[in-house]
């Protein structure tokens, strides 16, 4: 097999050793290869590089295992080129499965050139995501919880969630502090509400008259500091990502913004894991196909198997979907038609992912080429398939016993 990189390194990362092997191929296909282990320590690291360097090793490869493989390539980076591989497309040799030979096996499939590296962003778009995905967890805790106050509330008989829509509101939450307080009667909780909720006086009074006991109150009590400690959490990483963003990503958070679905916080998670250069990225698909948002090809005999998605980028994916589905209820636009159309033949949830796909494409075409985005509209497949629309009506009609004749109307 042709030999691509003739100074080659293959890294068998781990949480405390980090197995090299300097793979080099002499005049005539001779191979010499040198093995050595490190710790994974900032001064053994250190050292590796130097080894690296000295050994004349122009490009090395690692497997992304978990975290670990982090701060060798914050060490490594700028020293020499790097490359990161799935695990899953470096599997090795039945039978032959240690350090050394996974190393030694690293190599040998870099020397080839058979090893697809995985898109690792610069510094500050690594130090941005870990901003946003730390605030996606967040938040995802703070459910959690709010899910957990709920349940104590139902398990003393509490029925505010049957009446408010949103028990963690303002009134809601003065209403959850009375109860902790216990000094107020489901009356004079009912009092506390504001705005709307006003009018439901009677309903709350009576959602409020539950059993209450001490175990209860400090449950709830519990419950309502951790939300609001997570909300305090979510201000301050809020504020720090409004800091880091560069002025460039500054723009491409307002044009992703214009986008239905997708608001300020889902815009700062998609630049955070796509960033704003898309010529690593030649086309739209190659863009979805990474993330992970288009149907699977596998196919045998003739045979399509499965259309299954892969797995790709997880945490663009959960934003996503929740973009497309808030734009499929956004009425008169491109994206609600889409869903409508794809929904009523393959589903709501492939439905909602194609919502999804499109609304990657789109944001590839406006990071690229610098464009403002414009809705084609709710009617934008019947102007496509005007001929078909067409007979398809006129088919509905005469089956109902209508003879109808068609004639364009003149434009206005």
């Amino acid at each position: 097999m042709e030999v691509i990189h003739h100074r080659c390194c293959g890294l068998d990362v781990h949480k405390d050793t980090a197995v090299a092997c300097v793979r080099r191929t002499k005049p005539g296909g001779v191979i010499d290869q040198q093995v050595r282990t490190f710790a994974t320590n900032t001064a053994d690291l250190l050292a590796l590089g130097d080894w690296l360097v000295e050994a004349g090793a122009t490009i090395a490869a690692m497997e992304s295992t978990g975290v670990y493989w982090k701060p060798v390539w914050n060490l490594l980076e700028g020293r020499l080129e790097l490359m990161l591989v799935n695990a899953h497309d470096v599997k090795q040799v039945p039978g032959r499965k240690t350090d050394v030979k996974d190393s030694e096996w690293i190599a040998q499939l870099l020397s080839c050139g058979l090893l697809r590296p995985s898109f690792v962003p610069p510094l500050p778009q690594r130090e941005l995501r870990d901003l946003t995905r730390t605030r996606a967890s967040v938040l995802q805790d703070k459910s959690r919880t709010a899910n957990r106050l709920q349940k104590v509330l139902e398990d003393a008989n509490i029925k505010l969630g049957s009446v408010a829509s949103d028990v963690l509101g303002v009134s809601g939450r003065q209403m959850i502090r009375a109860l902790i307080d216990g000094k107020m009667s489901p009356a004079e909780m009912a009092q506390l509400s504001r705005r709307r909720l006003r009018l439901k006086i009677p309903q709350l009074a009576a959602a409020l008259d539950g059993r209450v006991s001490a175990h209860h109150r400090f449950m709830l009590k519990l419950l309502l500091d951790q939300i609001e400690q997570y909300e305090t959490q979510v201000g301050k990483l809020d504020q720090r990502i409004e800091e880091v963003m560069s002025p460039l990503e500054k723009t491409a958070l307002e044009m992703l913004d214009e986008i239905p679905g997708i608001d300020r916080r889902a815009a700062q998670n998609v630049v955070a894991e796509i960033g704003t250069d898309m010529s690593r990225f030649p086309t739209a698909g190659h863009l979805a196909a990474w993330a992970g948002i288009c149907p699977g090809n596998n196919q045998s005999a003739g045979k399509r198997r499965s259309g299954r998605m892969r797995e790709g980028n997880h945490w663009l994916k959960g934003t996503l979907n929740q973009c497309a589905w808030a734009a499929s209820r956004k009425k008169d636009s491109y994206f609600a038609a889409q869903h409508r159309r794809i929904a009523v033949r393959r589903g709501v949830k492939r439905a909602t992912m194609a919502v999804a796909h499109s609304q990657l494409c789109i944001c590839w075409q406006l990071l690229k080429h610098g464009q403002a985005y414009q809705d084609l509209g709710r009617d934008s497949f019947e102007k496509r398939n005007e001929d078909h629309v067409k007979r398809h009506l006129l088919d509905r009609l005469e089956k109902l016993g209508y003879k109808v004749t068609l004639e364009k109307k003149d434009a206005a």
